[in-house]
């Protein structure tokens, strides 16, 4: 027996020990002793299961964006970060972008550039932006296809960020393809 499964025999016993004293000691109550273990046992799982389906939980409490195809609108809730976070599909694969009007391109981060079939490695890195971490070189490419809901833009220039940049952005190259860009009580709203 190692020192490990020594440990372990010795917190059993130890808890086996108190688990007993307690029943001995609480034996005329031992209904209630019972009802206050089942009653905090329950509260564990619970809690268990709240954790484990807190991806679920967030995402139905969260609000989503949502299209009007037929009215050529988009309305997008400001996220719990005070930022505008849309979806689009690029070449057919959705990605999540960070809508910023300080940006001028599209800027897709590598992890995304490689999601939708473009391959960071082999991209030629000549341009250069400024962002709140430094400089960045990028890399200039083309999106056969950009569709938010039925409403599809093609062969849009981007950008792929070879720094460390976590969410791609949406910035204006895209944004003023809309006819109208509107933030009212906490809503993005694009019309076209």
């Amino acid at each position: 027996m190692n020192d490990l499964q020594l440990g372990h025999l010795a917190y059993l016993v130890l808890l086996v020990a108190v688990v007993v004293y307690a029943f001995v000691q609480h034996r005329q109550g031992l209904n209630r002793t019972l009802q206050q273990a089942a009653f905090w046992g329950l509260i564990f799982l619970g809690a268990i299961a709240a954790y484990g389906m807190w991806g679920d939980i967030r995402q139905i409490v969260t609000p989503q964006q949502a299209v009007f195809t037929e009215e050529g609108r988009v309305v997008v809730p400001r996220s719990r970060d005070g930022h505008y976070h849309l979806t689009l599909d690029v070449n057919g694969t959705p990605v999540e972008f960070v809508v910023d009007t300080g940006a001028t391109g599209v800027v897709l981060s590598q992890r995304d550039a490689d999601r939708v079939g473009l391959d960071p490695a082999n991209l030629i890195y000549l341009g250069r932006a400024m962002t709140a971490n430094g400089e960045v070189r990028t890399a200039p490419v083309r999106l056969d296809s950009v569709a938010l809901g039925g409403i599809v833009d093609r062969n849009i220039p981007a950008w792929v960020n070879e720094g460390a940049l976590d969410t791609s952005l949406l910035g204006m190259e895209y944004l003023q393809r809309w006819d109208r860009i509107e933030i009212a009580r906490d809503e993005l709203i694009l019309t076209r």
